[in-house]
């Protein structure tokens, strides 16, 4: 019985590939609950202090990714049509390209507001609490709360890294990847209200800076990614460290046939799935029928649950811009060179 309640586009998922949406949907909405509860008690202590700010703007960004995820999940669900034949994958490389660009320009402002704020010598005024006929400095409450938001994005980051492996999603990575780093928020925060409290009014400044850094670093990098992919390189690990190991994996398929003589792949990053381009170059006398081409791109597509669009296509000599393998390395870097 095929299964059709889960895909992406027209790719069906295996049993366990749902599953992997399923958790990753799930974790979304739990991320989700948890900023709107950390956004709320971090505004009700964060009192006039830039350490406690940035942590606050931080959070509010962390939305980005959890939205931008579960509304690119919807719209790549639709399958492809005449107006987009390649179905609607790229909205996650969109989704990736606005939670990036929403970290880097929130980033460099938090730098450049609590950087004056430091150069112009403000000291950060925090108050005081009146609890149960005590008078307790506000401070403690602020470092407490942000103490103990330390475990929840960090565990909720390593659960998501692994769904987003398996489902090839760079929105959610990206997501994981900066909650798992999201303890130094809190923690730089919870040292820069000390540093206030033990009289080094400039500590407040710095844990700022220091958040609005990493921000920045946090979108630059998404950024960076998100561009590659939709300016149609070629496609990488999910880190964007690699090309795919999938590249040699289809050429070594292909090589395997005894008709075939050269092989070269074009594959790009659709999203969650890779449009590739299977370039064959024949052995001489191999008879080349329509059979053993469909019999080729079928045996492709069996490779991986992420190729399911493959094209084949017989030439002479492989073309200079494809991933050739070893024997054609040099050609993607310096232009075709003689056979």
């Amino acid at each position: 019985m095929r299964m059709t309640n889960r895909r992406f586009g027209r790719t069906e998922l295996t049993p366990e590939l749902q599953d992997s949406l399923r958790r990753a949907v799930r974790l979304e909405w739990i991320t989700v609950g948890y900023l709107v509860v950390a956004v709320c008690l971090i505004a009700l202590v964060m009192g006039s202090s830039q350490a406690m700010k940035a942590a606050w703007i931080e959070d509010m960004l962390a939305f980005v990714p959890p939205i931008a995820f579960l509304v690119a999940v919807a719209v790549v669900n639709k399958p492809p049509s005449r107006r987009r034949p390649y179905g609607n994958h790229r909205a996650i490389g969109v989704g990736h390209l606005v939670a990036g660009v929403a970290l880097l320009v929130m980033g460099s402002y938090l730098v450049l507001d609590s950087a004056l704020g430091l150069i112009q010598g403000e000291h950060p005024p925090i108050g005081t609490f009146h609890v149960f006929g005590q008078t307790v400095w506000q401070g403690w409450f602020m470092i407490a709360l942000m103490l103990l938001l330390v475990p929840v994005p960090v565990v909720l980051g390593r659960l998501k890294m692994k769904v987003a492996n398996e489902l090839h999603d760079k929105v959610l990575y990206a997501d994981a990847d900066m909650l798992k780093a999201d303890w130094r928020t809190s923690v730089g925060t919870a040292v820069g209200v000390a540093g206030v409290g033990l009289g080094l009014w400039w500590f407040d400044a710095a844990a700022a800076i220091f958040i609005g850094l990493s921000i920045v670093k946090d979108g630059f990098r998404n950024v960076s990614t998100a561009i590659t992919d939709l300016a149609d390189s070629r496609a990488r690990t999910i880190d964007g460290k690699d090309p795919h190991p999938l590249l040699e994996k289809v050429e070594k398929q292909a090589r395997s046939l005894d008709w075939v003589e050269h092989a070269g792949v074009r594959m790009r990053d659709e999203g969650h799935v890779f449009h590739t381009e299977l370039f064959v170059v024949p052995a001489g006398g191999a008879a080349q029928t329509p059979e053993r081409l469909r019999n080729l791109a079928e045996g492709v597509i069996e490779l991986d649950w992420k190729l399911e669009d493959v094209v084949v296509a017989l030439v002479d000599e492989l073309p200079a811009e494809v991933h050739g393998g070893e024997q054609h390395d040099k050609q993607s870097e310096g232009g075709r060179q003689g056979r």
